[in-house]
């Protein structure tokens, strides 16, 4: 028997991976996340390995006959060949191919064709290909600089907003005893020094119950979840507006923020539907059928 494709989705907070191909998966795994960061490929690489290992095992194989990753902060040819050169030290197929996390979403989504996905999970980005093929990208700038609507977005507004209720210079607000119940802060004091010692994955591992609260009708987080769909949509809007005039743009929502169970991905697709321009889709993408897809035709 032939050894199978291995399709993997990176992120800041998971790591999925399929294993088969792209209309039978036989085996399935989930991890830890393992964005890629500069000079830190090693570190990815083992956590990548482990997960694809599991969803192997699943499958009842040890080995498969084409890798291809679809990474969080893999967007340089730096950083992409990096992190094939630690792959392939770990011996998991016969080839290995890496490329960005919007890039096997896209393909999920739309094949060959065109069309938008937007994607916010700890970080977020939007990336398109119109009729003609021509990439187009807006955001993915990295928590200092950009990542609009993601995780990490939704929980440093949140600790802002806390800090500010603390103070008296907001309204009091439930998110107070949500996040230190999160944190385990016992009081304000330790929720400050476990938000100056947290990296952006823990940042954006607030989200979830920030958009829970929201849900509970707490005025504020009510305001940051809807501040997370206006600047999600205004990217589409942009991207959006670079198309070719004609046909309605397919628009794909994929990532933790945006994935079923969320309200945020109600919220923007009840904005994105509002648009005569756009076709959003109400389905869910998985995203390692994009990196199968890919895989197949290597």
């Amino acid at each position: 028997m032939t050894a199978p494709l291995i399709g993997v989705d990176v992120g800041g907070s998971k790591t999925a991976v399929s294993v088969g191909d792209p209309t039978n998966i036989r085996g399935r795994a989930l991890g830890p996340g393992a964005a890629i960061r500069p000079g830190r490929a090693i570190a990815s690489a083992a956590t990548i390995a482990e997960t694809v290992r599991k969803a192997l095992a699943a499958a009842g194989e040890r080995r498969g006959s084409i890798l291809v990753v679809g990474a969080a902060g893999a967007g340089r040819v730096s950083e992409q060949m990096e992190l094939e050169q630690a792959l392939r030290t770990e011996a998991l197929a016969d080839r290995v191919k890496v490329t960005t996390d919007v890039d096997i979403a896209l393909t999920a989504a739309f094949g060959d064709g065109p069309g938008i996905v937007v994607v916010a999970g700890t970080g977020s980005v939007v990336l398109g290909r119109d009729p003609e093929g021509r990439r187009l990208r807006l955001g993915g700038y990295g928590w200092q600089m950009g990542d609009e609507g993601s995780g990490y977005a939704i929980g440093r507004a949140a600790l802002g907003a806390v800090s500010r209720a603390h103070d008296g210079r907001s309204p009091e607000t439930a998110l107070t005893p949500v996040l230190m119940e999160v944190t385990r802060s016992l009081d304000f004091d330790a929720l400050v020094r476990w938000a100056a010692a947290a990296g952006p994955a823990e940042v954006a591992a607030l989200a979830p119950q920030v958009l829970h609260t929201a849900e509970r009708d707490d005025a504020v987080a009510q305001g940051i979840a809807d501040y997370a769909a206006r600047e999600l949509s205004a990217l589409v809007l942009r991207l959006a507006d670079e198309f070719p005039t004609g046909e309605r743009i397919g628009v794909a929502l994929m990532g933790g923020m945006l994935a079923e169970e969320r309200s945020l991905r109600s919220a923007v697709l009840e904005r994105l539907g509002t648009e005569s321009t756009l076709r959003p889709l109400a389905t869910i993408v998985d995203a390692t059928v994009g990196a199968l897809v890919q895989a197949a035709k290597l």
